[in-house]
This record gives C-alpha cells, sequence and structure tokens, in this order.
C-alpha cells in the first residue's frame, strides 16, 4: 500500500497539500539539533590544523627599550698624582630580537596528534549523520501524528454528530412512547462520552502540532498523507541486521572513538621520549655598554632534551588513556548491541503494522454491516437503541485503530531505515541544498592563519 488510505479518508489532501518530504527537507535544512551537529563537526575538523602545527615552526619577535644611569666616584691617588674624579654615565639601552624554533623529533607525539585528529573528524562525520537520522525520524514521525491526530479528532466529531442525531430520533420516539427514559439516558451518556474523546483527540492534536514544529520549523498546513519507504529496506532481517552492523553510523562513530583513544596512549607516551629541536635567533642592540655602541648577534642552537623523570605524571596519564582506549572498546560492543535490538524491534514494529492494517480493514468492514444491520434491525424492534450505541461505537474504534495501523506502518519503515543507518537526505533524495561535510575540512585544514572562518565570522 503505497497511500496511506485511511489517513487520505479521514484528511482531505488538497492539491497545494504539503507532502512529507517537503517537511522532511525543511528539517534537513533548518532543524537547530541538526545544525547545532554540523557546527560542532566544524569545531572538531580545526583539531586537524591544531596538530599539523606541531610540525611548523614557532616564530617569535621581540623588543626592549629602557634607560640606566651608572655613576663613578675616582678616589684622589697622591703617589701617582692623580686627581679625584667623578662621572655619570647616561644610556637608553634598547634592542629588537627574532627567534625561530624548529622540531626535528617529538618521539612521534606530531605524527600521533595529527592521525589522533583525523579520526576525531572521521567519527565526527558519522555522529553527524547519525543526528540527521535521528532529526529525519523525528520529522517523519510527528509528520505522521499529526495526520493520525487528525483523522482520529475529524472520526470523533463526526461520531459527535452522529449521536446527536441519534439522541434526537431517540429522544422523538421517546415521546410517542416507542422507547423508554432509560434510552434516551443511554444516548445522551454515549454523546457525553463521545464529546469527552473529541476533546482529548483535539488536545492530542495540539500535542503533535507543538511537536512537528519543533522537529520540521513550521507550523503543519493541509498536510498530504504519509507513504512508507519500503521500497528501501533489506528484504528481510537478517539482510537489516547485517546492513545494520556494517554501515550504522553509530557504530562507526564507536570504532573511530577506539582509534582516537589508542591514538592517544601514543600521544602520551611520546613525552617519555627525547625530543629535538633547533633554536635560530637574530638580535640587534643598541646603548648596550656605552652611549652610541651597536652590537648584532645570532645564532643556532640544536637541543636535545632527555626527559629522566617527571614525576609520575607522564607515566599516570598514559595509563588513563589506556584505560579510556579499553572504555571505548567497550562501547563498540554496546553500540553494535543497541543497534542489534533497534532493527529487530523496528523489523517487528513494521511486520506487526502491516497485520494490523488487514485486521482492521477487516474489522471496518465488519462493523460497517454490523452498524447498518443493527440500525435496520432497531426499526422494526428487534434492537435496542444501546445496540445501536454499541455498534456505532465499534465502528469509530475500529475506523481509529484503523488510522493508527497505517500511521504506524509509515513510521516503522522509517524506524527500519533508520536502524539500518540508511536514513538520511541523500537516501530519500530529498530536494533541499546537501549539506557537504568535506568542504570545511578542506578548507580548514591547511589554513596557515587568520581567525575568520570560512564562513567569514
Amino acid at each position: 500500500m503505497a497511500i496511506i488510505a485511511g489517513l487520505a479518508l479521514a484528511v482531505s489532501a488538497p492539491v497545494a497539500a504539503q507532502t512529507m518530504e517537503q517537511a522532511l527537507s525543511r528539517a534537513y535544512s533548518a532543524n537547530p539539533t541538526l545544525n547545532a551537529q554540523r557546527a560542532a563537526l566544524r569545531a572538531i575538523n580545526e583539531n586537524v590544523p591544531q596538530a599539523l602545527s606541531g610540525y611548523r615552526p614557532r616564530i617569535n619577535a621581540s623588543g626592549d627599550i629602557g634607560a640606566s644611569i651608572t655613576e663613578s666616584d675616582t678616589p684622589a691617588m697622591p703617589r701617582t698624582g692623580a686627581p679625584h674624579g667623578s662621572n655619570t654615565l647616561r644610556l637608553n639601552p634598547r634592542g629588537v630580537g627574532l627567534s625561530v624554533d624548529q622540531n626535528i623529533f617529538d618521539g612521534g607525539k606530531t605524527r600521533n596528534s595529527v592521525s589522533q585528529a583525523e579520526s576525531q573528524v572521521l567519527g565526527g562525520r558519522a555522529q553527524l549523520l547519525n543526528t540527521e537520522q535521528n532529526v529525519l525520524l523525528d520529522a517523519a514521525t510527528s509528520y505522521m501524528n499529526v495526520l493520525r491526530d487528525t483523522a482520529i479528532l475529524n472520526l470523533n466529531r463526526n461520531n459527535v454528530e452522529v449521536l446527536e442525531e441519534q439522541l434526537r430520533q431517540t429522544r422523538d420516539r421517546f415521546q410517542v412512547g416507542e422507547v423508554t427514559r432509560t434510552d434516551v439516558a443511554q444516548a445522551e451518556a454515549r454523546l457525553s462520552s463521545a464529546q469527552s474523546q473529541a476533546i482529548l483527540a483535539e488536545a492530542n492534536l495540539k500535542t503533535s502540532i507543538a511537536r512537528y514544529r519543533q522537529n520540521v520549523g513550521a507550523e503543519p498546513k493541509r498536510l498530504a498523507p504519509g507513504r512508507p519507504v519500503e521500497n528501501l529496506l533489506p528484504r528481510n532481517l537478517p539482510a537489516a541486521l547485517n546492513a545494520a552492523l556494517t554501515n550504522h553510523p553509530a557504530i562507526i562513530a564507536a570504532l573511530h572513538g577506539v582509534d582516537a583513544a589508542e591514538l592517544q596512549v601514543k600521544v602520551s607516551e611520546a613525552d617519555l621520549y627525547p625530543t629535538l629541536g633547533v633554536r635560530g635567533t637574530v638580535a640587534q642592540r643598541y646603548d648596550n655598554q656605552m652611549f652610541g655602541d651597536r652590537r648584532a648577534s645570532a645564532s643556532a642552537v640544536a637541543t636535545l632534551t632527555i626527559p629522566i623523570y617527571e614525576g609520575g605524571q607522564v607515566y599516570s596519564r598514559t595509563r588513563q588513556a589506556k584505560e579510556i582506549a579499553g572504555q571505548r572498546r567497550i562501547e563498540v560492543d554496546t553500540s553494535r548491541d543497541t543497534v542489534r535490538a533497534a532493527v529487530v524491534s523496528a523489523w517487528g514494529g513494521l511486520e506487526a503494522a502491516k497485520a494490523q492494517i488487514t485486521a482492521a480493514q477487516a474489522q471496518v468492514q465488519a462493523a460497517e454491516t454490523a452498524l447498518a444491520g443493527v440500525r435496520e434491525e432497531a426499526k422494526v424492534g428487534q434492537r435496542t437503541t444501546l445496540d445501536v450505541l454499541n455498534a456505532q461505537q465499534e465502528l469509530v474504534s475500529a475506523r481509529s485503530t484503523l488510522v493508527t495501523a497505517q500511521r504506524d506502518r509509515v513510521v516503522a519503515s522509517y524506524a527500519v531505515l533508520s536502524a539500518t543507518g540508511r536514513l538520511s537526505g541523500r537516501t530519500l533524495k530529498l530536494k533541499t541544498e546537501r549539506y557537504d561535510e568535506r568542504k570545511h575540512y578542506e578548507q580548514v585544514k591547511g589554513l596557515l592563519w587568520g581567525t575568520q572562518t570560512p564562513s567569514g565570522r
């Protein structure tokens, strides 16, 4: 069944109705949760140029200026005939300098930091795809909830109108003595119950509309019937499980988390290894020892640093990194178990919804036939007013069950697609501008300076 027929009957969809694809496209472009995750990925991208900076030189310029006064007093020397003398030396020592520090060897810390940053980027991309799945699933669920609750509200309102007519007819029959006061009271009670159900259905619709506004970013107006996406699903449950355990972004993100954690162990261990660097300096000094002097200097020094003992801090950080790596490995198993459970649950929900639709359609047909028969029998006195009221209520319940089952089928199809890791704007072929998660990475990876982001902020 391509079109959700029960919803189409309950909700008249005009030509200009908003479609599921349009709602999902808007959510893909404007949902704040998804946009926040995209911003988080852009922040993660900056880890790569930060790590690459370890290969590059550090250049610093310096300058200083000051004043000094030196007073000297020389006593007279009678034996040599040197007279008493005094002198005051006023200088303005100043200078400029330039230093360049270049790392030669740091125990592999920079190399492993770059690899770690790249793993974090890949993990961030997988996490973004997982967030995209959740946002699209929430949007599709909200869309179908609005349709379902609109249909149920219409059913309940129609039921109120039918029961109002039923009550009017019962009162007329009571006036001519065909029924008793009990029949009138039963019709009044059933009408009050129907009015209460209509009020509850209206409240449920308002809640669904609020959720729709939250997930899609706009008010729902004239929604078209929803469609399942079963043509995008695997053929059977084993194939769905295999696809999910291989491609689900939550599992991929967890695996990249393991890579990043294992590389952190190597980054921490690098602080135990010797480091080799070169420092070059150029300086120009004025008035350093006497007024008007000038001195230039330049140097290049290679420095080898061998750590011997640092108080145990590096050893502790390394052990800590190993424990975190172990935690990340366990989290991969947790992700696999979670994904497996989600696939089985969603697949079971889809199969159940299909079976419920078949049963509910048969139930509606039988209830319609039963109501028509009971009404005819009531006209000749073979059925009571209560029989008619019960048959009417059974028909309303059957139609509500059918509407709910059809909603569940659409939502379950999207849930299966999400559980297998394939619910995305690309898979659904949404007609909106695609977010390219690689574009920002390529823009910032090789940047050497500048504080503005590629977007101009």
